[in-house]
Protein backbone atom coordinates (compact mmCIF):
# COMPACT_ATOMS: atom_id res chain seq x y z
CA UNK A 1 0.00 0.00 0.00
CA UNK A 2 2.93 2.32 0.99
CA UNK A 3 4.70 1.81 -2.37
CA UNK A 4 0.91 2.25 -4.10
CA UNK A 5 0.27 5.73 -2.25
CA UNK A 6 3.62 7.06 -3.70
CA UNK A 7 2.54 6.58 -7.70
CA UNK A 8 1.16 9.29 -9.36
CA UNK A 9 -2.69 8.85 -10.75
CA UNK A 10 -1.65 8.28 -14.03
CA UNK A 11 0.80 5.57 -13.42
CA UNK A 12 -1.94 4.04 -11.21
CA UNK A 13 -4.41 4.17 -14.18
CA UNK A 14 -1.91 2.40 -16.49
CA UNK A 15 -1.35 -0.62 -13.63
CA UNK A 16 -5.06 -0.84 -13.71
CA UNK A 17 -5.90 -0.69 -17.34
CA UNK A 18 -7.07 -3.77 -19.24
CA UNK A 19 -3.71 -5.34 -20.44
CA UNK A 20 -1.62 -5.27 -18.07
CA UNK A 21 -1.99 -9.01 -16.52
CA UNK A 22 -5.55 -8.60 -14.57
CA UNK A 23 -7.65 -11.15 -14.50
CA UNK A 24 -11.07 -10.77 -15.17
CA UNK A 25 -12.42 -11.83 -12.09
CA UNK A 26 -9.67 -9.08 -10.56
CA UNK A 27 -10.92 -6.48 -12.48
CA UNK A 28 -14.54 -7.15 -11.50
CA UNK A 29 -13.26 -7.31 -7.88
CA UNK A 30 -11.52 -4.25 -8.43
CA UNK A 31 -15.08 -2.29 -10.15
CA UNK A 32 -16.86 -3.53 -7.39
CA UNK A 33 -14.24 -2.54 -4.84
CA UNK A 34 -14.33 1.12 -6.91
CA UNK A 35 -17.86 1.45 -7.00
CA UNK A 36 -17.95 0.76 -3.19
CA UNK A 37 -15.58 3.41 -2.41
CA UNK A 38 -17.19 6.42 -4.81
CA UNK A 39 -20.85 5.74 -3.05
CA UNK A 40 -19.13 6.37 0.52
CA UNK A 41 -17.52 9.11 -0.25
CA UNK A 42 -20.43 10.74 -1.85
CA UNK A 43 -22.45 9.80 1.33
CA UNK A 44 -20.13 10.73 3.58
CA UNK A 45 -19.98 14.80 1.44
CA UNK A 46 -23.25 14.92 -0.57
CA UNK A 47 -27.07 15.35 0.29
CA UNK A 48 -29.11 13.27 -1.60
CA UNK A 49 -30.56 15.94 -3.46
CA UNK A 50 -27.70 17.17 -5.34
CA UNK A 51 -26.82 16.69 -8.68
CA UNK A 52 -23.43 16.15 -10.11
CA UNK A 53 -21.55 16.62 -13.52
CA UNK A 54 -18.12 14.97 -14.13
CA UNK A 55 -14.86 17.39 -15.09
CA UNK A 56 -15.04 15.80 -18.20
CA UNK A 57 -18.09 17.07 -18.91
CA UNK A 58 -19.84 13.34 -19.11
CA UNK A 59 -23.70 13.27 -17.72
CA UNK A 60 -24.26 12.59 -14.21
CA UNK A 61 -27.47 11.00 -13.30
CA UNK A 62 -29.29 13.56 -10.48
CA UNK A 63 -30.99 11.05 -8.59
CA UNK A 64 -29.18 8.80 -5.50
CA UNK A 65 -29.20 5.11 -7.39
CA UNK A 66 -30.06 2.13 -4.74
CA UNK A 67 -27.60 -0.53 -3.74
CA UNK A 68 -28.22 -4.49 -5.11
CA UNK A 69 -27.35 -7.56 -4.75
CA UNK A 70 -26.19 -9.34 -7.65
CA UNK A 71 -27.78 -12.52 -6.89
CA UNK A 72 -31.06 -12.34 -8.61
CA UNK A 73 -32.54 -15.85 -9.79
CA UNK A 74 -32.86 -16.40 -13.70
CA UNK A 75 -35.42 -19.24 -13.08
CA UNK A 76 -37.16 -20.78 -16.32
CA UNK A 77 -39.36 -22.61 -14.90
CA UNK A 78 -42.79 -22.83 -16.38
CA UNK A 79 -46.28 -23.37 -14.28
CA UNK A 80 -47.26 -26.41 -15.74
CA UNK A 81 -51.09 -26.14 -15.13
CA UNK A 82 -53.68 -28.49 -16.05
CA UNK A 83 -56.63 -26.90 -18.32
CA UNK A 84 -59.18 -27.12 -15.67
CA UNK A 85 -56.94 -25.86 -12.83
CA UNK A 86 -57.78 -22.14 -11.67
CA UNK A 87 -55.73 -20.30 -9.93
CA UNK A 88 -56.83 -19.04 -6.42
CA UNK A 89 -55.46 -17.51 -3.41
CA UNK A 90 -56.26 -20.60 -1.77
CA UNK A 91 -53.84 -22.62 -4.26
CA UNK A 92 -51.44 -20.13 -4.93
CA UNK A 93 -47.96 -21.16 -3.14
CA UNK A 94 -46.54 -18.86 -0.31
CA UNK A 95 -43.86 -17.35 -1.94
CA UNK A 96 -40.32 -16.96 0.00
CA UNK A 97 -39.99 -13.64 1.53
CA UNK A 98 -36.00 -14.26 2.51
CA UNK A 99 -34.39 -11.68 2.61
CA UNK A 100 -31.67 -12.83 0.27
CA UNK A 101 -34.59 -12.99 -2.06
CA UNK A 102 -35.20 -8.63 -1.75
CA UNK A 103 -32.39 -8.30 -4.35
CA UNK A 104 -33.07 -4.52 -4.90
CA UNK A 105 -34.02 -2.00 -2.16
CA UNK A 106 -34.86 1.76 -4.10
CA UNK A 107 -33.46 4.82 -0.89
CA UNK A 108 -32.47 8.56 -1.67
CA UNK A 109 -29.14 7.96 -0.28
CA UNK A 110 -27.23 5.55 -2.57
CA UNK A 111 -25.04 6.04 -5.06
CA UNK A 112 -25.00 9.98 -5.75
CA UNK A 113 -22.73 10.88 -8.93
CA UNK A 114 -23.16 7.77 -11.23
CA UNK A 115 -23.13 8.56 -14.86
CA UNK A 116 -25.19 7.38 -17.22
CA UNK A 117 -22.51 5.50 -18.85
CA UNK A 118 -22.42 3.58 -15.52
CA UNK A 119 -26.51 1.79 -16.66
CA UNK A 120 -25.10 1.32 -20.97
CA UNK A 121 -26.06 -2.67 -21.88
CA UNK A 122 -22.98 -3.76 -23.03
CA UNK A 123 -22.46 -7.66 -24.90
CA UNK A 124 -20.25 -8.66 -22.63
CA UNK A 125 -21.78 -7.73 -19.24
CA UNK A 126 -21.75 -10.62 -17.05
CA UNK A 127 -19.39 -12.21 -19.43
CA UNK A 128 -16.20 -11.14 -18.80
CA UNK A 129 -16.49 -11.31 -15.28
CA UNK A 130 -18.28 -14.58 -14.95
CA UNK A 131 -16.48 -16.75 -17.66
CA UNK A 132 -13.47 -15.05 -18.64
CA UNK A 133 -14.71 -14.89 -22.26
CA UNK A 134 -12.51 -11.45 -23.12
CA UNK A 135 -9.47 -13.15 -22.31
CA UNK A 136 -9.50 -15.45 -25.03
CA UNK A 137 -10.05 -12.61 -27.33
CA UNK A 138 -13.30 -13.04 -28.66
CA UNK A 139 -14.95 -10.14 -31.31
CA UNK A 140 -18.01 -8.70 -30.50
CA UNK A 141 -19.89 -10.89 -33.10
CA UNK A 142 -18.80 -13.43 -31.01
CA UNK A 143 -19.77 -12.08 -27.76
CA UNK A 144 -23.29 -11.82 -29.09
CA UNK A 145 -23.53 -15.08 -30.26
CA UNK A 146 -22.73 -16.40 -26.99
CA UNK A 147 -24.99 -14.13 -25.16
CA UNK A 148 -27.69 -15.30 -27.95
CA UNK A 149 -26.99 -18.82 -27.04
CA UNK A 150 -28.39 -17.93 -23.83
CA UNK A 151 -31.92 -17.74 -24.83
CA UNK A 152 -34.50 -19.73 -24.53
CA UNK A 153 -37.96 -19.59 -25.99
CA UNK A 154 -41.24 -21.10 -25.03
CA UNK A 155 -43.80 -21.17 -28.17
CA UNK A 156 -46.56 -23.76 -27.75
CA UNK A 157 -48.76 -22.17 -25.21
CA UNK A 158 -52.18 -23.98 -25.47
CA UNK A 159 -55.68 -23.78 -23.87
CA UNK A 160 -58.80 -24.38 -25.99
CA UNK A 161 -61.66 -22.78 -24.79
CA UNK A 162 -65.15 -22.19 -26.47
CA UNK A 163 -65.50 -18.46 -28.13
CA UNK A 164 -68.39 -17.42 -29.81
CA UNK A 165 -69.02 -20.93 -30.28
CA UNK A 166 -65.85 -21.90 -31.88
CA UNK A 167 -63.67 -24.16 -29.89
CA UNK A 168 -60.58 -22.28 -30.13
CA UNK A 169 -56.58 -22.02 -28.57
CA UNK A 170 -56.65 -18.52 -26.61
CA UNK A 171 -52.87 -18.91 -25.99
CA UNK A 172 -52.03 -18.61 -29.63
CA UNK A 173 -49.69 -16.39 -30.12
CA UNK A 174 -47.78 -16.07 -26.71
CA UNK A 175 -44.09 -16.43 -26.09
CA UNK A 176 -42.09 -16.38 -23.50
CA UNK A 177 -38.06 -15.73 -24.05
CA UNK A 178 -35.56 -16.19 -20.86
CA UNK A 179 -32.23 -14.88 -20.20
CA UNK A 180 -32.47 -12.24 -22.17
CA UNK A 181 -31.29 -10.17 -20.00
CA UNK A 182 -28.61 -11.41 -17.12
CA UNK A 183 -28.26 -10.31 -13.82
CA UNK A 184 -25.69 -7.31 -14.43
CA UNK A 185 -28.21 -6.09 -16.96
CA UNK A 186 -30.92 -6.42 -15.01
CA UNK A 187 -29.53 -4.52 -12.02
CA UNK A 188 -28.66 -1.47 -14.67
CA UNK A 189 -31.66 -1.07 -15.95
CA UNK A 190 -33.74 -1.34 -12.85
CA UNK A 191 -31.36 1.08 -11.02
CA UNK A 192 -31.75 3.60 -14.25
CA UNK A 193 -35.78 3.17 -13.34
CA UNK A 194 -35.29 4.21 -10.10
CA UNK A 195 -33.65 6.98 -10.90
CA UNK A 196 -36.63 7.67 -13.42
CA UNK A 197 -39.22 7.16 -10.60
CA UNK A 198 -37.24 9.73 -8.49
CA UNK A 199 -37.12 11.93 -10.94
CA UNK A 200 -40.91 11.75 -11.29
CA UNK A 201 -41.42 12.47 -7.99
CA UNK A 202 -39.25 15.42 -7.84
CA UNK A 203 -41.37 16.93 -10.76
CA UNK A 204 -38.33 16.72 -13.09
CA UNK A 205 -39.92 14.53 -16.01
CA UNK A 206 -43.47 15.58 -17.93
CA UNK A 207 -46.65 16.20 -16.76
CA UNK A 208 -48.35 12.87 -17.79
CA UNK A 209 -44.91 10.60 -17.89
CA UNK A 210 -45.06 9.81 -14.23
CA UNK A 211 -47.78 8.71 -12.08
CA UNK A 212 -47.89 7.84 -8.36
CA UNK A 213 -51.99 7.76 -7.36
CA UNK A 214 -52.69 7.00 -3.78
CA UNK A 215 -52.80 4.22 -2.39
CA UNK A 216 -56.88 3.72 -1.12
CA UNK A 217 -57.33 0.12 -1.31
CA UNK A 218 -55.34 -3.16 -1.87
CA UNK A 219 -54.18 -3.60 -5.56
CA UNK A 220 -54.92 0.36 -6.05
CA UNK A 221 -51.68 2.86 -6.55
CA UNK A 222 -49.57 1.39 -8.40
CA UNK A 223 -46.38 3.62 -10.21
CA UNK A 224 -46.26 4.03 -13.69
CA UNK A 225 -44.41 5.84 -15.91
CA UNK A 226 -45.23 6.71 -19.83
CA UNK A 227 -42.69 6.94 -22.77
CA UNK A 228 -43.64 7.94 -26.40
CA UNK A 229 -47.43 8.71 -25.71
CA UNK A 230 -49.89 9.26 -22.83
CA UNK A 231 -52.41 6.40 -22.38
CA UNK A 232 -55.83 7.00 -21.13
CA UNK A 233 -56.60 4.05 -19.15
CA UNK A 234 -59.82 4.77 -18.54
CA UNK A 235 -62.47 8.11 -18.93
CA UNK A 236 -61.10 11.00 -16.92
CA UNK A 237 -62.57 14.01 -15.74
CA UNK A 238 -62.67 15.81 -19.23
CA UNK A 239 -64.55 12.82 -20.65
CA UNK A 240 -62.05 11.53 -23.05
CA UNK A 241 -62.01 8.37 -23.20
CA UNK A 242 -59.64 4.99 -23.17
CA UNK A 243 -56.86 5.48 -25.49
CA UNK A 244 -54.18 7.57 -26.32
CA UNK A 245 -54.24 11.29 -25.91
CA UNK A 246 -52.87 12.65 -29.04
CA UNK A 247 -52.85 16.08 -27.63
CA UNK A 248 -50.65 15.06 -24.78
CA UNK A 249 -47.08 14.81 -24.13
CA UNK A 250 -44.72 13.02 -22.14
CA UNK A 251 -40.55 12.38 -22.41
CA UNK A 252 -39.26 10.37 -25.22
CA UNK A 253 -37.88 6.63 -24.30
CA UNK A 254 -34.61 6.58 -22.27
CA UNK A 255 -31.55 5.50 -23.61
CA UNK A 256 -31.48 2.71 -21.73
CA UNK A 257 -35.00 1.37 -23.10
CA UNK A 258 -33.31 2.09 -26.89
CA UNK A 259 -30.94 -0.41 -26.05
CA UNK A 260 -33.12 -2.87 -24.39
CA UNK A 261 -34.78 -2.39 -28.05
CA UNK A 262 -32.29 -3.16 -29.81
CA UNK A 263 -31.29 -6.19 -27.60
CA UNK A 264 -34.67 -7.34 -28.90
CA UNK A 265 -35.08 -6.44 -32.59
CA UNK A 266 -31.22 -8.07 -32.67
CA UNK A 267 -32.12 -11.42 -31.12
CA UNK A 268 -35.29 -12.16 -32.89
CA UNK A 269 -37.55 -11.55 -30.33
CA UNK A 270 -39.51 -8.33 -32.36
CA UNK A 271 -39.96 -7.89 -35.88
CA UNK A 272 -38.20 -5.44 -37.81
CA UNK A 273 -41.83 -4.64 -39.22
CA UNK A 274 -43.11 -4.00 -35.58
CA UNK A 275 -40.39 -1.95 -33.35
CA UNK A 276 -41.82 -0.41 -30.24
CA UNK A 277 -42.04 3.59 -29.98
CA UNK A 278 -43.83 3.54 -26.53
CA UNK A 279 -43.67 2.07 -23.17
CA UNK A 280 -44.66 1.85 -19.92
CA UNK A 281 -43.24 1.00 -16.60
CA UNK A 282 -44.92 -0.65 -14.00
CA UNK A 283 -43.72 -0.46 -10.30
CA UNK A 284 -45.32 -2.46 -7.92
CA UNK A 285 -45.22 -3.47 -4.47
CA UNK A 286 -46.41 -5.75 -2.76
CA UNK A 287 -50.22 -6.18 -2.64
CA UNK A 288 -50.12 -4.38 -6.09
CA UNK A 289 -51.77 -5.68 -9.12
CA UNK A 290 -53.37 -5.36 -12.98
CA UNK A 291 -56.97 -6.09 -13.14
CA UNK A 292 -58.18 -8.65 -16.13
CA UNK A 293 -58.17 -6.80 -19.00
CA UNK A 294 -57.23 -6.58 -23.23
CA UNK A 295 -54.99 -4.07 -24.26
CA UNK A 296 -56.16 -1.67 -26.63
CA UNK A 297 -56.18 -1.48 -30.10
CA UNK A 298 -54.41 1.86 -30.35
CA UNK A 299 -51.55 -0.15 -30.08
CA UNK A 300 -50.42 -2.46 -32.54
CA UNK A 301 -49.90 -6.31 -32.29
CA UNK A 302 -47.51 -7.97 -30.79
CA UNK A 303 -46.23 -5.98 -27.71
CA UNK A 304 -43.54 -7.28 -24.93
CA UNK A 305 -43.43 -7.23 -21.10
CA UNK A 306 -39.50 -7.49 -19.58
CA UNK A 307 -40.28 -8.68 -16.16
CA UNK A 308 -37.47 -7.40 -12.96
CA UNK A 309 -37.27 -7.81 -9.35
CA UNK A 310 -39.26 -10.84 -8.75
CA UNK A 311 -40.92 -14.07 -10.47
CA UNK A 312 -44.54 -13.60 -11.35
CA UNK A 313 -47.49 -15.05 -12.27
CA UNK A 314 -49.86 -13.57 -15.23
CA UNK A 315 -53.30 -15.00 -15.89
CA UNK A 316 -55.69 -16.17 -19.23
CA UNK A 317 -58.64 -16.65 -20.24
CA UNK A 318 -61.78 -15.38 -22.07
CA UNK A 319 -63.40 -15.24 -18.68
CA UNK A 320 -61.44 -14.02 -15.70
CA UNK A 321 -62.72 -14.22 -11.96
CA UNK A 322 -62.49 -11.15 -9.69
CA UNK A 323 -62.26 -13.44 -6.31
CA UNK A 324 -61.75 -10.00 -4.12
CA UNK A 325 -59.63 -6.74 -4.40
CA UNK A 326 -56.11 -7.44 -6.27
CA UNK A 327 -57.28 -11.21 -6.09
CA UNK A 328 -58.14 -12.87 -9.79
CA UNK A 329 -58.90 -16.90 -11.08
CA UNK A 330 -58.20 -18.01 -14.68
CA UNK A 331 -57.86 -21.16 -15.77
CA UNK A 332 -54.23 -20.72 -17.37
CA UNK A 333 -51.37 -19.23 -14.93
CA UNK A 334 -47.75 -18.52 -16.36
CA UNK A 335 -44.59 -17.34 -14.63
CA UNK A 336 -42.43 -15.03 -15.87
CA UNK A 337 -39.27 -14.95 -14.59
CA UNK A 338 -36.41 -11.92 -13.77
CA UNK A 339 -34.49 -11.17 -17.13
CA UNK A 340 -37.44 -12.52 -19.76
CA UNK A 341 -39.49 -10.93 -22.41
CA UNK A 342 -43.25 -12.35 -22.73
CA UNK A 343 -44.44 -11.15 -25.51
CA UNK A 344 -48.30 -11.04 -26.65
CA UNK A 345 -49.63 -11.44 -29.98
CA UNK A 346 -52.48 -13.56 -31.94
CA UNK A 347 -55.27 -15.11 -29.62
CA UNK A 348 -53.38 -14.54 -26.94
CA UNK A 349 -53.44 -10.59 -27.40
CA UNK A 350 -57.41 -10.12 -28.63
CA UNK A 351 -59.21 -12.92 -27.90
CA UNK A 352 -58.05 -13.45 -23.95
CA UNK A 353 -58.13 -11.57 -21.57
CA UNK A 354 -54.76 -11.45 -18.89
CA UNK A 355 -53.79 -9.76 -15.45
CA UNK A 356 -51.40 -9.95 -12.63
CA UNK A 357 -53.03 -10.55 -9.33
CA UNK A 358 -51.39 -9.24 -6.26
CA UNK A 359 -47.85 -9.42 -6.38
CA UNK A 360 -45.95 -10.89 -2.78
CA UNK A 361 -43.28 -8.51 -3.38
CA UNK A 362 -41.70 -5.68 -4.80
CA UNK A 363 -41.86 -5.76 -8.78
CA UNK A 364 -41.48 -4.31 -12.12
CA UNK A 365 -42.17 -4.84 -15.58
CA UNK A 366 -41.44 -2.47 -18.64
CA UNK A 367 -44.00 -3.28 -21.51
CA UNK A 368 -42.68 -2.21 -24.90
CA UNK A 369 -45.79 -1.33 -27.77
CA UNK A 370 -46.13 0.35 -31.27
CA UNK A 371 -48.86 2.97 -31.45
CA UNK A 372 -51.20 2.78 -34.32
CA UNK A 373 -50.44 5.06 -37.14
CA UNK A 374 -53.45 6.98 -37.27
CA UNK A 375 -53.14 7.07 -33.22
CA UNK A 376 -50.01 8.86 -33.16
CA UNK A 377 -49.66 11.93 -30.26
CA UNK A 378 -49.73 15.44 -32.56
CA UNK A 379 -46.19 16.39 -32.00
CA UNK A 380 -44.89 12.48 -32.39
CA UNK A 381 -41.44 12.07 -34.04
CA UNK A 382 -40.07 8.95 -35.06
CA UNK A 383 -36.77 8.52 -33.24
CA UNK A 384 -33.64 7.78 -35.31
CA UNK A 385 -31.59 5.39 -33.23
CA UNK A 386 -34.68 3.02 -33.60
CA UNK A 387 -34.67 2.97 -37.37
CA UNK A 388 -32.75 0.19 -39.58
CA UNK A 389 -32.46 -2.26 -36.84
CA UNK A 390 -31.26 -5.36 -38.38
CA UNK A 391 -31.97 -8.84 -36.65
CA UNK A 392 -29.43 -11.35 -36.12
CA UNK A 393 -27.98 -13.98 -38.69
CA UNK A 394 -27.01 -17.15 -37.58
CA UNK A 395 -25.56 -18.79 -40.28
CA UNK A 396 -23.53 -22.04 -39.87
CA UNK A 397 -20.14 -20.08 -40.46
CA UNK A 398 -21.26 -18.18 -37.05
CA UNK A 399 -21.89 -21.01 -35.41
CA UNK A 400 -18.82 -22.78 -36.72
CA UNK A 401 -16.94 -19.54 -35.56
CA UNK A 402 -19.09 -19.59 -31.67
CA UNK A 403 -17.47 -23.39 -31.74
CA UNK A 404 -13.56 -22.04 -31.80
CA UNK A 405 -13.70 -21.68 -28.43
CA UNK A 406 -13.71 -24.47 -26.32
CA UNK A 407 -13.75 -22.89 -22.66
CA UNK A 408 -16.80 -20.84 -23.85
CA UNK A 409 -18.71 -23.95 -24.84
CA UNK A 410 -18.11 -25.77 -21.49
CA UNK A 411 -19.83 -22.56 -19.88
CA UNK A 412 -22.24 -22.20 -22.41
CA UNK A 413 -23.68 -26.44 -21.76
CA UNK A 414 -23.13 -25.87 -18.42
CA UNK A 415 -25.15 -22.46 -18.23
CA UNK A 416 -27.81 -24.03 -20.09
CA UNK A 417 -27.87 -27.19 -17.94
CA UNK A 418 -28.49 -24.85 -15.35
CA UNK A 419 -31.18 -22.59 -16.25
CA UNK A 420 -33.06 -25.24 -17.87
CA UNK A 421 -33.25 -27.98 -14.77
CA UNK A 422 -34.32 -27.08 -11.38
CA UNK A 423 -33.09 -28.76 -8.79
CA UNK A 424 -36.59 -30.89 -8.32
CA UNK A 425 -36.37 -31.55 -12.24
CA UNK A 426 -33.03 -33.21 -11.39
CA UNK A 427 -33.56 -35.07 -8.50
CA UNK A 428 -36.96 -36.53 -10.26
CA UNK A 429 -34.25 -37.32 -13.68
CA UNK A 430 -31.90 -39.37 -11.28
CA UNK A 431 -34.08 -41.18 -9.62
CA UNK A 432 -35.94 -42.53 -13.82
CA UNK A 433 -32.19 -43.21 -14.49
CA UNK A 434 -31.77 -45.17 -11.65
CA UNK A 435 -35.06 -47.16 -11.62
CA UNK A 436 -34.26 -47.66 -15.28
CA UNK A 437 -30.93 -49.29 -14.31
CA UNK A 438 -32.79 -52.08 -12.05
Amino acid sequence: MELLSSLKKEDILELFSHGHGLCSHCQTLLHVRITALRKRKFDQTSSPDEGFQSSAGDHVTDMPMSPVNANVSNSESLTKNHPKQWDTPSQRPHSNTDHNKRIFYSSPKYLLGCKQSDFELLLNDGICGDFSFEENGLSEEQKELIRYSQVHTKKNFTFVERVNRRYINVLQGLQLHTGVFNTVEQRKIVEWIYRLQWRGQQGKLKNRTFSEPRKWMRGKGRVTIQFGCCYNYAVDKNGNPPGIMRDEEVDPLPPVFKQMIKRMVRWNIIPSTCIPDSCIVNIYEEGDCIPPHIDHHDFVRPFYTVSFLNECKILFGSNLLVVCPGEFAGPVSISLPVGSVFVLNGNGADVAKHCIPSVSSKRISITFRKMDESKLPYKFSPDPDLVGIKPLVISPLNESVKGQDEVGNLHIQQLKADSVESESETVWNTRKVLSNVK
